[in-house]
């Protein structure tokens, strides 16, 4: 009896978490969103960051 009732809290803890996991990354995806405006400005942003780097990787190079 004991082990038929640990047996069943162990799948349903199991499947809880899973329900848990897949509510935490459904959540995360949708706040996850950016406007037009945010994305470019980011890519804007990633795109000076890499010339910077490049510029300084040529300056050091003898």
């Amino acid at each position: 009896m004991a082990r038929m009732f640990g047996d069943s809290l162990l799948a349903i803890v199991v499947i809880l978490g899973f329900v848990v996991l897949g509510g935490a990354i459904l959540f995360a995806k949708t706040r996850n969103k950016q406007t037009p405006a945010e994305l470019r400005r980011t890519e804007e942003a990633t795109r000076r960051n890499y010339h910077e780097q490049s510029a300084e990787d040529r300056a050091r190079t003898p």
